[in-house]
């Protein structure tokens, strides 16, 4: 039986334009499982994302992150695609004159490493959109080019059904998104949920958690993971506030700008 796939993060520290951001990262996430990580602004989370996928501009400073095994702290963002690792943005951008079929098929290709003919690519991509919900109108409009908010976090979550990673971080897939698009988005991240998929998605608020339950919880403020708990806790959350986190642990409120 095959080994799951794990991303494992050890002692992670990272700065942002000089400015220490995350302080010492301890998390482990295996196919399979879904880990919900939490925080007010500013404490580093989705420099936490970017910093997984080898954003250029986040410095590691310190500890490594291994994928399957491999220290991969030192490629490139593709090549971590490549390995099975996808990250869902939190703002995904525009592309004019690209339509969302071809540059999911560009992708694919990239990612898998192999040619596939567009009849192949067009069944593949028909089953992933019957799953999901998605219209065939969608995917013949430029990448993100007014769409609205919902639209562009499902086109984000089109991607990871086409692409099939085994870990996927999701960096504030709730945000900006109203009630409706919100339960949208989440069944479609439920539906791909399961023994294939390891997810690390990264909230502010506990809402996005009543449609997706987590096997954890992790609370992170100043750059650290301060306390890991089961669903329970982002209940605990919802109730206390993060406030009621800081005064448990005696910590100071975050004073930087999430990155």
């Amino acid at each position: 039986m095959t080994e799951p796939a794990t991303l494992q993060i050890e002692k992670l520290e990272a700065t942002v334009e000089g400015k220490p951001i995350l302080k010492g990262i301890d998390l482990v996430v295996s196919q399979g499982e879904t880990h919900a990580l939490m925080g007010p602004n500013g404490s580093g989370k989705s420099t936490l994302a970017n910093v997984l996928m080898g954003r250029p501009g986040y410095k590691l400073t310190a500890g490594r992150v291994l994928f399957k095994g491999e220290d991969i702290t030192k490629l490139t963002a593709d090549q971590r695609a490549q390995r099975g690792l996808f990250l869902a943005m939190q703002y995904p951008v525009e592309i004019p004159g690209v339509s969302v079929v071809n540059f999911l098929r560009t992708a694919y290709k990239s990612v898998k490493g192999e040619d596939i003919n567009a009849l192949e690519f067009r069944k593949h991509m028909k089953e992933k959109m019957k799953l999901l919900g998605v219209e065939d109108e969608m995917v013949q409009r430029y990448v993100n080019q007014g769409f609205s908010g919902g639209e562009k976090k499902k086109n984000e979550i089109l991607q990871l059904a086409v692409l099939e990673p085994e870990i996927a971080v999701l960096d504030e897939t709730d945000s900006g998104l109203d009630i409706d698009s919100l339960r949208s988005v989440a069944m479609g991240v439920n539906e791909l949920v399961g023994p294939d998929l390891g997810v690390l998605l990264i909230t502010h608020y506990q809402r996005m958690l009543d449609y997706i339950t987590p096997d954890k919880v992790h609370v992170m403020m100043k750059g650290r993971i301060v306390k890991t708990g089961g669903p329970e806790l982002a209940k605990e959350l919802e109730a206390k506030g993060y406030e009621g986190v800081r005064d448990e642990l005696g910590l100071e409120a975050d004073a930087t700008a999430e990155v």
